[in-house]
């Protein structure tokens, strides 16, 4: 009898040993998930543009017109590639007062590659971005919005924020013509939010009435950094 409570008494010690381990692993996982903005509350009179550049070179002077003409400040998130490429673009975009962000060296996916290959990815990125502009960039938007827990740690090793989207444009697919686009965008809430788009033809057609229409309703088009309050 006295085996057999021994027994018991020792299996309900592991149990709950397991039972508050993995409580453990789903509050870090938890903890984890709330370090990736996409969003700020639906309250907030502001939205953010976060335009991922790795290619489009030909249309930036275009957008960089519109969001002169429209008084508006938007991120850009440059691969370290693009930029080491396109220097004088990126020194326009800096010196007209747009957010630059760190969108890894060579658009590799993060959960594809190794931890040592994705600091390589954002370290070379900030020096390129550093060498030519003189600022140190401190958002990371990961390639594809592909990341892992792994990729958070790292943010907080190098002293990033992890921003990905609320509102995504998809002006890369087929298909996708400035009317689709502007529907995309309009469509869904706004407040608070943070548009993902690219330096596509389209995407620079549909520009100036996704503006005047958000500029409609009193919401501020602003850079990540200031919708999130960083």
């Amino acid at each position: 009898m006295k085996r057999t409570f021994i027994l018991l008494f020792f299996m309900c010690v592991i149990l709950l040993t397991v039972l508050f381990s993995a409580r453990e692993y789903e509050t870090e996982k938890y903890a984890l998930s709330n370090r990736v903005i996409r969003k700020v509350s639906d309250e907030s009179n502001k939205i953010a543009f976060a335009c991922n550049v790795d290619w489009g070179s030909e249309v930036i002077p275009q957008m960089l017109e519109i969001f002169d003409q429209e008084d508006i400040h938007i991120s850009f998130f440059v691969t370290g590639n693009w930029a080491s490429k396109n220097p004088r673009l990126l020194r326009e975009m800096f010196l007209q007062d747009h957010e630059i962000g760190n969108h890894g060296y060579s658009h590799k996916l993060c959960s594809q590659i190794s931890k040592e290959q994705v600091i390589q990815e954002i370290i070379k990125t900030e020096k390129v971005v550093y060498n030519l502009i003189g600022i140190k960039t401190t958002l990371f938007e990961p390639p594809s919005g592909d990341f892992n827990d792994t990729t958070l740690e790292i943010c907080d090793e190098l002293g990033y924020t992890l921003v990905l989207w609320s509102i995504d444009t998809i002006d890369w697919r087929q298909g996708s013509t400035a009317e689709i686009i502007k529907k995309r965008v309009l469509e869904k809430p706004l407040n608070g939010a943070i548009v993902l788009m690219h330096p596509k033809p389209e995407t620079v057609k549909a520009l100036p009435q996704i503006i005047s229409e958000i500029k409609a309703k009193e919401i501020d088009i602003v850079p990540v950094s200031q919708l999130i309050g960083y």
